[in-house]
């Protein structure tokens, strides 16, 4: 993966104000896109879900890959801005400046496209800017997803109302309906919910490539377990044969301790 040095600033700066107008534009409104490419690079299969929980105002997000330690480069979330992920034809500088451009007060449809505008494409025989998949939802769950042309096949997404799952080289666009649905239906933590999302995906068919690594991420202001701590999850599976059970087995583990500090303080009466 190639880091970028662009400035979020200096993307504003260029094209921001072409983009002003699109609040609310068909992106967000997006229900499901789906692209179909033969590649001549090796491609980076990945199926991620955004997810919000308005009734905690919990933001967060979980990924499974055919690739070592996914967490790594996919999800970036920061309390009180939002969440992202970005896949596919990977580049990694598009997290960080979708959380700087959500913090300046930019929706996620205008920062999807202004991203997507300034990348100078540096390396389009490799890293087409065509081949990018990423997502962004801000902190009261408003999400907007772009699937490049020339992600592998099938990639897609589909997005509802606080959920967005998006992925390339799956089964099908069953992959993505099921994991929105099951985020949906499920009831508890927001980790449990997107947890069923993964869990569907993979049932569905999944990455057609197999499994081996997943993680999660879910963030709230001071929603941690420690002082001044706004991540209440952090998860990662770097490298297993079946990398969706070893994260559910940490996210019962998380829910455990969960439990046990919440009874702690109803019993001091905090």
């Amino acid at each position: 993966m190639k880091m970028s040095t662009r400035s979020p600033l200096l993307i504003l700066i260029a094209s921001l104000t072409l983009y002003s107008a699109m609040e609310g534009s068909s992106l967000a409104g997006q229900q499901q896109a789906s692209v179909k490419a033969d590649l001549p690079w090796p491609p980076v299969a990945t199926f991620s879900i955004l997810g919000f929980d308005p009734e905690t105002g919990e933001i967060g997000a979980a990924v499974q890959s055919r690739v070592f330690s996914v967490g790594n480069g996919v999800l970036w979330a920061k309390a009180g801005v939002g969440v992202a992920a970005t896949q596919a034809i990977v580049d990694v500088s598009y997290g960080p400046q979708a959380l700087e451009l959500l913090a300046l007060g930019y929706s996620p449809d205008v920062v999807v496209r202004t991203i997507l505008d300034a990348d100078p494409n540096p390396d389009p025989e490799r890293w087409t800017i065509e081949g990018r998949q990423f997502s962004v939802m801000d902190f009261q769950g408003n999400v907007a997803t772009h699937t490049g042309p020339q992600a592998s096949t099938w990639a897609g997404h589909k997005i509802e109302r606080y959920v967005s799952a998006q992925g390339n080289i799956l089964a099908g666009p069953g992959v993505v309906e099921g994991m929105v649905r099951a985020f949906n239906e499920t009831e508890g933590h927001l980790s449990y919910r997107l947890m069923a999302a993964l869990e569907a995906g993979q049932a569905a068919g999944g990455d057609i490539r197999g499994m081996q690594s997943a993680a999660m991420l879910i963030v709230k202001e001071d929603g941690g377990v420690w002082l001044n701590n706004d991540v209440v999850l952090r998860l990662q599976v770097d490298d297993a044969d079946n990398p969706i059970v070893e994260l559910r087995r940490l996210v019962e583990l998380a829910g455990q301790q969960r439990d046990r500090i919440q009874a702690q303080r109803r019993g001091s009466g905090r």
